[in-house]
């Protein structure tokens, strides 16, 4: 469990330096602030347009007054010409009375949610309403957005896991005399060709790494017999399979066991259940791939903690996942609580220079990048990277701020499920308006016994992309004894998506613009 203490928030010294956050402006800036000495006229302007819309302009063209200007002017300040033009001048009043009848039509949707739960909605950064935004509420798979928007930041957009295949020697004629060792690097998504189209997922994996293709590319380095076993090694993170904090049911149901050695969730191919150790389980898999490309193996497939490739090893094959991006969308679209499991102790590897591969160093570099984007975690509580942990608390203020941080068509917009077409949202607004435009994260536990806390959990925080640019940025997570029942919250998802199709709804630019 990671409480984030305030005194966190003071400078740190030491380690790696980043480049100061990126925050889109949430209050009036220049040119907002500009653009209001033409409201009052604007807003007469509005009410002519309600009036007058559809009927023609009778009146005569004003004539072009001829020039006196004998040699050019020179340029004008850049400020004063974004703010003062006439063609942008309608632009910035459309925004404004857009947003301003948004707050006004947000009203009553906000005023609904209960002291539990909590919503926040802003467009393009800019605030347009919340309930109960900085109440700390159990975000379920909400975490999941943070997780992502952290890793991004951490890893970067284009950082890939490496799977490796070495030994102590070098093969001689094809001979490995002694293990040959599988390296885990912490790739979630180390699959074999028969586990997307195994039914053994409610929603198949995808962009994965083919651990077939590495069979293959030992083979093809002329590897023909290993006199030992096959090791599968997941030192580069610590032991810990499960996070603690789960409910009853959870582990190995819904996540786990993982480490950074994982293939298949785990599962072997003619096996039952899940492997009570990956690492093993990676090893029995990848046996079975040598041996159907005739690769012999003499000994019995185990785990073993070597280390991260030592010094001495000899590489023989690799591997790389696709870039970080693939993997944030994979974790999005299908709620996938081992990839993000996974995806926080490599946060935690990097951030500590692959000193601790830790869920606890992963929450860690977490807590301390929120704190640079600005991010108020004075009420927040991390303490697993799936959210399925009772103990996690974010707040929906924090979780706009996030969704604030990166922008729709960001990895993470790309990333997130679209309504009535993919992901955990492919059944869930099929015939609304926002169908194929809403974007969103869901969140769901349900937490029995339904008389006891912690309450049962329904969210969903996403974007919802706007005609001509930008996009509306929402967070509603709903906390409650049995708000996880069809009947209880798809009323309320229903208001807030009709909300958030009403947006825009005043005048457009080419409205305000001269008559």
């Amino acid at each position: 469990m990671n409480r984030i203490p305030p005194d966190l928030a003071r400078p740190q010294t030491g380690g790696r330096t980043r480049p100061p956050a990126r925050r889109r402006p949430t209050g009036p800036g220049p040119l907002i602030v500009l653009g209001l000495f033409a409201l009052v006229p604007a807003l007469a302007l509005y009410s002519l347009f309600s009036w007058s819309d559809g009927k023609v302009d009778t009146a005569d063209p004003v004539p072009p007054t001829p020039s006196t200007v004998v040699a050019p002017a020179p340029p004008p300040d850049p400020l004063v010409n974004e703010v003062l033009t006439f063609r942008r001048m309608p632009t910035v009043l459309s925004r404004e009375l857009n947003i301003e009848r948004f707050r006004a039509d947000a009203v009553p949707f906000l005023a609904s949610i209960n002291e539990r739960s909590c919503v926040s909605i802003s467009v393009d950064g800019v605030p347009v309403g919340s309930q109960n935004g900085a109440l700390p509420v159990i975000p379920a798979s909400n975490q999941k957005i943070v997780v992502a928007a952290v890793a991004l930041e951490v890893l970067g957009a284009d950082f890939t896991y490496r799977t490796r295949v070495a030994a102590a020697d070098s093969p001689v004629d094809g001979v490995v005399d002694g293990d040959l060792v599988l390296f885990g690097g912490g790739d979630p998504l180390l699959t074999s060709n028969w586990y997307p189209t195994s039914n053994l997922e409610r929603r198949p994996v995808f962009n994965q790494t083919s651990l077939d293709e590495l069979a293959d590319r030992v083979q093809q380095a002329g590897v023909t017999t290993i006199t030992g076993s096959v090791l599968g090694d997941g030192s580069r993170y610590d032991d810990e399979f499960f996070a603690p904090g789960w409910g009853n049911g959870v582990a190995g149901l819904e996540a786990g066991p993982y480490d950074a050695l994982m293939a298949n969730d785990a599962r072997v191919l003619g096996e039952d259940q899940r492997a009570n150790d990956p690492n093993s389980g990676a090893a029995r898999e990848f046996t079975r791939l040598l041996s159907e490309r005739g690769i012999t193996v003499a000994g019995e497939p185990a785990s073993g903690s070597i280390g991260v490739l030592p010094d001495g090893f000899h590489e023989i094959a690799s591997i790389d996942s696709q870039p970080l991006t693939a993997v944030v969308q994979e974790m999005l679209a299908n709620s996938d609580n081992n990839t993000a499991e996974l995806m926080v102790k490599e946060i935690g590897f990097a951030a500590t220079g692959g000193a601790s591969g830790t869920r606890q160093a992963g929450l860690d570099a977490m807590a301390a990048t929120l704190l640079e984007w600005g991010v108020d975690t004075s009420a927040l509580r991390l303490s697993d990277g799936s959210g399925l942990s009772l103990e996690n608390l974010l707040t929906c203020d924090a979780l706009i701020a996030v969704l604030q941080r990166y922008d729709v068509t960001s990895a993470v917009g790309a990333g997130l499920p679209v309504a009535g077409e993919t992901g955990t949202l492919s059944d869930i607004f099929v015939d609304h308006p926002l169908a194929g435009r809403l974007l969103g994260k869901t969140g769901t536990l349900n937490n029995p016994p339904f008389n006891e806390d912690p309450p049962a959990v329904k969210a969903l925080a996403g974007y919802v992309p706007v005609d001509g640019g930008g996009a509306v940025e929402y967070a509603l997570v709903l906390n409650g004894p049995t708000i996880s029942d069809q009947s209880e919250y798809r009323p309320v998802w229903n208001e807030l998506a009709d909300l958030l199709a009403t947006y825009p709804a005043g005048p457009t630019p080419a409205d305000l613009g001269p008559i």
